[in-house]
């Protein structure tokens, strides 16, 4: 991507997590995967937005995880898979924490992990006296997957240095902001900022990461 395009600024990452239905018994990651490895292949079902995308990459992942399969089924968007997932018409999802906040306020769903490094690092109750930093990282139980979305600005490939650094200047900006705070809150947003040679560093290698997970996950058309 560094050869089609400049990279100026990550802005910031969004988070995935494991959500149950609240109704469901498992309460934490082991849990769950042990009853996805005691159900019959393909039995257990994960709502996701799209196909052959974010939603989906982590739900082959997590087949590869724990070595039994999974049924993935697409929906438009985040808002419709939490709707399957309350209706239990799906038994897990992996949707951003602003997709499923409201489901879980109302006490309809269960997150289990977050697909980070770390928790994500917002201290305030938001529902059943649970914070967004209460939910621990899928890896720290046992669940080795680790995935987040770029949120993140780019220009042309002939874009200049100063032209990259005047953006970079006014995104600063952005992100000091009072409503840029607010929106990075309600969505429980990593809020890591790259620039310059790590941001490309980081873009190179997550690109490469894709291409494998991808090719993994047979979405790539094969070269004869």
């Amino acid at each position: 991507m560094s050869q089609t395009l400049t990279p100026v600024a990550m802005l910031a990452l969004d988070e995935f997590v494991l959500w149950v239905n609240a109704e469901k018994p498992y309460k934490d990651v082991k849990e769950f995967v042990a009853a996805v490895k005691a159900a019959p292949a393909g039995t257990i079902k994960m709502g996701g937005t799209g196909s052959k995308q974010e939603d989906q990459i982590i739900t082959v992942a997590l087949e590869k995880a724990v070595g039994s399969k999974l049924t993935y089924i697409p929906y438009k968007g985040g808002g419709e898979v939490a709707v399957q997932l309350v209706g239990n018409h799906v038994d897990a999802t992996v949707n951003n924490p602003i997709e499923a906040v409201a489901q879980w306020r109302g006490g309809k769903v269960r997150p289990l992990c977050v697909f980070d490094e770390k928790p994500m690092d917002y201290s305030e109750p938001v529902a059943d006296g649970k914070t967004w930093k209460d939910i621990p990282t899928c890896k720290s139980q046992g669940l080795d997957i680790e995935y987040v979305m770029l949120r993140g600005i780019f220009m042309s490939p002939k874009a200049t240095k100063d032209q990259v650094a005047y953006y970079v200047d006014l995104f600063q900006k952005v992100r000091a902001t009072p409503e840029w705070q607010d929106l990075m809150k309600n969505g429980a947003f990593n809020t890591t900022f790259m620039t310059g040679g790590d941001y490309t560093e980081w873009v190179e290698k997550e690109e490469k990461r894709h291409e494998t997970l991808m090719k993994e996950a047979g979405f790539l058309a094969q070269s004869n």
